[in-house]
């Protein structure tokens, strides 16, 4: 059944080969073992139960949270010849009546339901009486109680579908879900340990960033000015944060729209729809909006304020990117971020077991936003995916790792104060007495006295509090948990009063776009066909293609259906459907542009060979750029036809011309510290002397790599 599932894979959706963990997936589900993935956003999670849905006898009914998710994927569906339908509440009673007796008549294939449903004993017994061939249940973190966006009518849907016996398969499908969520979900679904299939949540197109003492309106404006053309979400805290927002870009004449709980349903709805019919270019929105957002070209997600957790922060960041392009998640945040996260805890109704996770889970992300680390592998350590690289290369913390300032001493005078404050308080009165405020309850409590007292006078509260989020962030500073933590040492901070330990501290970056490897005009006609197609036909323009496969199109220029199908998305039911339409435009183009080179586009298969060159820049600095935006060094030596040390000897002569790197992708600091030190030992520096006296682990890759930073070669 595998061989005929591929062939849906090509045929329809138009890919080569499954990305990793479908495969896994779909054959479980083939073989109806109950199944959990849990895939990145964008990882092609509804694949994995589509293609079982359209090769199992019977409906698929499909349990998904929100309503613009449900229509986004019957949408994609139907555009693709296969009958597929949604019953939620923005249908009319004679609507649903309609499509429940064309249920009854068997006459759709995937059938997309809320939650809520299933409390009708009605409709449990209509679904008693179909021929069922899975049950797949989307965003399955809902299903948790200790999952970040848990919802008690998604929970209690699962006894009465245990009750029903026509059931033959369940799958449940998430892209965030920690170890404990991951435990609830088997036991609620049964699924035994070896069918939780989980690829990791490292999204390796996305670079996220950290904006801190920037005045938020005028960061937003200016971000969008440089990127009016994408499409973007931008995230506030509060309704009050979205519609100021709203009200002050669309006076300075940006294309906007906005999306929150206070809204009325139609204005809502007219909001989503500009935004998926790319008639709008940003949504500013709360947390209402965007779990189920099924559009692909979203190229940057901004967080006007910090999240409660960095769940939610990573799903609602996720919603960038779902093509496979590189895109940006950026959070702007600020002190007060903390006191609004810690307001509304208060405020909800939880026990006070409940409010003491929040407050937990609050605490990573302050300290997310705290550390000088790299910001993909904090997020991933947090899903205790460890298996990612210490560095991704792509993010804030990383671009600038070459730019960084010894902090030992400061760090050892804040952790002498905590002592001498006897671990009782937390950060905000540690940094006044570090400042030496007069405070009175600096008096009250004596810590005037104390020889820690003023020992950091030269610096502001605001830099001092900055500091110690900093070393909590890097595990060197513990807290108790609460609404106000207090702060206690550990064993990271005994190595850095015992100078065993340097402290570092790094600086960030705010990113800009990289210039295009893909002709931008040539994609420009194309999207504007794609929108025209869309609107004539009443769906997403994304549906048709993604902004991925209207990129491939504008690099490699087909001029011919053969050519079209090697494309990725683009199958033989696109090509029918769309193929003659975009050739159309591509070859007109290449008319009015008879000098632009084709570029050879080399397949998976395929041998390597030389590239053409395009571009008059030297040939190392096409490496670099490659390089820089996210290429591997083996990936750069396929597409180019060169060997991997040709690759790297561009990388690092575009260092010794000036461009900057992030280091951190080669080699730890502890790992340049060993390389430096036996260095210094040997009379001739080579690579093979230096290899055989250092440990196993040591490529003459990072031992290059060190040399190169460091000028010794």
């Amino acid at each position: 059944m595998i061989a005929e599932a591929e062939k849906i894979l090509q045929t329809y959706y138009g890919f080569p080969a499954f990305r990793p963990g479908q495969k896994e997936t779909i054959s479980n589900i083939l073989e109806l073992k109950n199944t959990l993935a849990v895939m990145p956003t964008g990882g092609g999670k509804s694949i994995c139960y589509q293609i079982p849905g359209l090769t199992l006898d019977g409906v698929a009914i499909i349990i998904s949270p929100l309503i613009s998710l449900m229509k986004d994927q019957v949408d994609a569906l139907n555009s693709l010849g296969i009958a597929a339908t949604y019953i939620n509440s923005s249908l009319t009673t004679g609507e649903q009546q309609q499509r429940i007796q064309d249920i009854q008549a068997n006459r759709y294939k995937f059938v997309y339901v809320a939650p809520e449903r299933f409390e009708s004993s009605y409709f449990v017994q209509l679904v008693k009486r179909l021929p069922i061939a899975l049950v797949a249940f989307d965003e399955a973190h809902c299903i948790s109680q200790w999952g970040h966006d848990f919802r008690p009518s998604y929970r209690s849907i699962v006894p009465n579908l245990k009750a029903l016996s026509n059931i033959p398969v369940y799958v449940a499908l998430t892209a965030t879900a920690t170890e404990e969520v991951i435990t609830d979900i088997q036991n609620l679904l049964h699924v035994d340990h070896e069918h939780v299939i989980n690829t990791g949540f490292e999204r390796d197109n996305l670079a996220f960033h950290i904006v801190k003492g920037k005045d938020k309106q005028s960061y937003v404006r200016s971000f969008l000015a440089e990127r009016k053309n994408e499409s973007g979400i931008i995230y506030t805290a509060t309704r009050k944060q979205a519609d100021t927002l709203f009200d002050q870009l669309t006076a300075k004449g940006y294309s906007v729209a906005k999306y929150h709980a206070g809204l009325s349903e139609d204005e809502r709805k007219k909001a989503q729809a500009a935004f998926i019919q790319d008639e709008i270019q940003v949504m500013i929105a709360t947390n209402a909006f965007g779990m189920g957002i099924d559009k692909s070209n979203v190229r940057y997600v901004i967080h006007y304020a910090m999240p409660m957790t960095i769940e939610s922060y990573y799903q609602e960041a996720g919603r960038a990117g779902r093509d496979g392009e590189p895109s940006d998640c950026i959070l702007l945040f600020s002190p007060q971020d903390i006191q609004l996260q810690k307001f509304l805890i208060e405020q909800s109704l939880m026990d006070d077991e409940a409010k003491r996770a929040e407050y937990r889970k609050l605490q990573a992300m302050i300290n997310y936003c705290h550390t000088h680390s790299c910001l993909t592998s904090f997020i991933l350590e947090y899903f205790n995916d460890t298996h990612g690289k210490k560095s991704c290369g792509r993010c804030s913390n990383c671009v600038n790792r070459t730019d960084r300032t010894d902090m030992t001493k400061e760090a050892q005078m804040i952790l002498s104060c905590v002592k001498r404050m006897g671990e009782r308080f937390g950060v905000s009165m540690t940094a006044k007495v570090l400042k030496g405020s007069r405070d009175k309850k600096i008096k009250d409590f004596k810590l005037h006295l104390i020889s820690t007292y003023g020992i950091l006078s030269n610096y502001t509260e605001k830099a001092l509090t900055e500091w110690i989020h900093f070393l909590i962030a890097e595990k060197l500073l513990a807290t108790e948990e609460g609404r106000y933590p207090t702060l206690r040492l550990n064993q990271g901070s005994v190595d850095v009063l015992m100078g065993k330990q340097t402290v570092w501290m790094y600086s960030t970056v705010i990113p800009t776009s990289e210039s295009a490897d893909y002709r931008e005009d040539l994609f420009e006609e194309l999207r504007q066909l794609r929108k025209q197609i869309a609107d004539e036909q009443s769906v997403p323009p994304y549906v048709l293609f993604s902004d991925a496969t209207l990129k491939e199109l504008s690099r490699y220029f087909p001029d011919s259906k053969d050519d079209m199908l090697t494309i990725k998305g683009i199958g033989e039911k696109k090509y029918e459907q769309y193929g003659e339409a975009f050739l159309a435009v591509i070859q007109a183009w290449r008319e009015r542009n008879p000098d632009v080179k084709t570029k050879v586009r080399i397949a998976d298969s395929a041998p390597a060979q030389p590239k053409p060159k395009t571009t008059d820049e030297p040939s190392y600095l096409i490496s670099y750029q490659m390089f820089q935006r996210g290429k591997s060094i083996k990936d750069i030596s396929v597409i180019r036809g060169m060997s991997q040390q040709t690759i790297e000897g561009h990388i690092f002569k575009a260092t010794k011309q000036g461009y900057p790197i992030a280091w951190g992708i080669f080699f730890t600091d502890e790992e340049e510290r060993n390389v430096l030190e036996i260095r210094n030992e040997i009379d001739e520096p080579k690579l093979k002397p230096l290899k055989d006296m250092l440990p196993e682990g040591y490529s003459y890759t990072k031992i290059k790599a060190v040399l190169v930073k460091n000028e010794y070669m």
